[in-house]
C-alpha cells in the first residue's frame, strides 16, 4: 500500500478523529497533512507499518500537540484551548454515532452557504483534492481554493463548534450531507482524473455513509433515494469497463456482470419511497436507474416523464443535459439537440460527448468528431479518453 492510497482510504477518518480530539478543524487538517507528509519521507526507507492508520493518527497527534505547545508558550489562546481540549478528549454523545459522519454534519453547518459546505466537507472527508472539488462544481480550481479557505475562515471567525449535532439539527444539515455524500460517490463511479474509471474505494465509503443515515433518519426519504441511487449506479461496476479498462456505454453493457442483489436492494429501496409519495431529486434519479436496472426494453417514455419531473424540483443545466438523453430516444436526436445546444455547459465534456453522440445519429459526422475530440480534452480520467478518441475514430 502507498501513502497516496493510504491517504485515500484514511484521510477523512484521521481528520475526524483529529478533530474530536482538538476540537479544531484547521488544526486537525494540518496535523493530518503533516503526518503524511512524514510518512512520505519514512515510508520508503522503514516500509509501509503494520496499522497506516494508526501511525498517521499517531504522528498526526503528536505533531499537533507539540506544535500547540510551542504556540501556547506565545500565549496564543486558541492553542491553550486545544490543547485543554486535547487532555481531556471527551466521549461524545448524540445522534451520530459515525466518527465521520459526526465530522460531515458538522461541516455542513448552516452558517456556511450549502456550495461552500459541500465542497469543505468533500476536502475534508472525502480525501478529494481542490482539483478534483472544483471539476465536481465546474469551476476555476482558484475559485475553488478560495472558496476552502473563506470557509476554514468563517468557521474559525464565527465560533462554530465541532459538536455532536443534536436531533433537532439534522434536517437543517441533511441537504448538504447528501450532497457530500452524493459527490464523493460520483467520485469512485467516475474519477475526474487517472487512469481507472472506478475507484471502488470512494463509492463503497459512500454507499456506508449512506446505509448510516438511512439508519439515522429513517423517515428521510431522500436519504433512503440516495442510497437507492447509489446502490443501483454501484450495480453496474463491473460491466462499465472492457478488458484494457476503457468505458462501456450503458446500452453496450452485458447485464449478465450487473449485481443482482444490489438490484433488488436498490429497487426495494425505490418502492419504500414511493410509497411515502414525498418525491425529491434523489428518489427521482433513483427511479430513473430502476428502470435502466428492468429487463429490456428500455421504456424509455416512463424515463422521460420522470427527468420532467425531475426538472421541476432540480431545474439545472446537468439535469436537461440527462433529459435530452431520454428525449432523444422518445422524440428523436433533433429534438434532443435543440434542447443540448441551448444550455450553458461548454467545460463540461459530458456535454460535448452526448452532443457528438446526437450529431453523429444525425450523420453530421464532421460536427461530431469535433465534438467528440473537445469532449476528450475536457476530462483527465484515462478511461474516458480512451473512449472519446475511439468514438471519434470511428465517427
Amino acid at each position: 500500500m502507498t501513502v497516496a492510497e493510504v491517504f485515500r482510504a484514511e484521510h477523512g477518518r484521521a481528520v475526524a478523529v483529529l478533530t474530536r480530539i482538538f476540537g479544531d478543524l484547521e488544526i486537525a487538517e494540518d496535523a493530518v497533512q503533516d503526518a503524511f507528509a512524514a510518512a512520505v519521507e519514512k515510508w520508503p526507507e522503514t516500509g509501509v507499518p503494520p496499522s497506516p492508520a494508526g501511525w498517521i493518527i499517531t504522528t498526526a497527534k503528536n505533531r499537533a500537540i507539540d506544535r500547540l505547545r510551542r504556540e501556547d508558550k506565545r500565549e496564543d489562546r486558541q492553542a491553550q484551548a486545544a490543547l485543554l481540549h486535547a487532555q481531556g478528549e471527551p466521549e461524545e454523545v448524540g445522534a451520530v454515532y459515525d466518527e465521520q459522519l459526526r465530522l460531515l454534519f458538522t461541516c455542513c453547518h448552516p452558517a456556511l452557504a450549502l456550495n461552500v459546505r459541500v465542497a469543505l466537507t468533500l476536502r475534508m472527508l472525502g480525501g478529494l483534492t481542490t482539483t478534483e472539488i472544483a471539476r465536481a462544481f465546474l469551476v476555476p480550481e482558484p475559485t475553488m481554493a478560495q472558496r476552502l479557505v473563506r470557509a476554514k475562515t468563517k468557521i474559525r471567525a464565527a465560533g462554530i463548534p465541532y459538536r455532536v449535532p443534536y436531533e433537532a439539527d439534522l434536517p437543517e444539515r441533511v441537504r448538504g450531507v447528501l450532497a457530500v455524500v452524493y459527490l464523493i460517490f460520483n467520485e469512485g463511479y467516475a474519477a475526474s482524473s487517472g487512469d481507472t474509471l472506478v475507484r471502488d474505494d470512494l463509492a463503497l465509503e459512500a454507499i456506508r455513509l449512506g446505509r448510516v443515515l438511512v439508519d439515522l433518519m429513517p423517515d428521510e426519504p431522500e436519504a433512503v433515494g440516495l442510497l437507492a441511487l447509489m446502490l443501483l449506479q454501484h450495480s453496474r461496476r463491473e460491466a462499465r469497463v472492457d478488458a484494457d479498462g476503457s468505458l462501456i456505454r450503458l446500452k453496450d453493457q452485458d447485464r449478465a456482470r450487473w449485481d443482482s442483489d444490489l438490484i433488488t436492494e436498490g429497487q426495494d429501496l425505490v418502492r419504500r419511497c414511493l410509497r411515502r409519495n414525498r418525491p425529491g431529486p434523489y428518489q427521482l434519479q433513483a427511479a430513473i436507474n430502476a428502470v435502466h436496472s428492468d429487463p429490456p426494453p428500455t421504456d424509455w417514455t416512463q424515463i422521460l416523464q420522470l427527468y420532467n419531473h425531475l426538472l421541476t424540483l432540480d431545474p439545472t443545466p446537468v439535469v436537461a443535459l440527462h433529459r435530452a438523453v431520454a428525449l432523444a430516444e422518445v422524440e428523436g436526436p433533433a429534438a434532443a439537440l435543440t434542447v443540448v445546444d441551448a444550455l450553458n455547459l461548454d467545460t463540461y465534456y459530458l456535454f460535448h460527448a452526448i452532443r457528438a453522440d446526437l450529431l453523429t445519429r444525425l450523420n453530421r459526422r464532421t460536427e461530431a468528431r469535433a465534438a467528440y475530440q473537445t469532449a476528450r480534452h475536457l476530462t483527465d480520467n484515462a478511461a474516458e479518453q480512451r473512449f472519446l478518441e475511439a468514438r471519434a475514430a470511428a465517427t
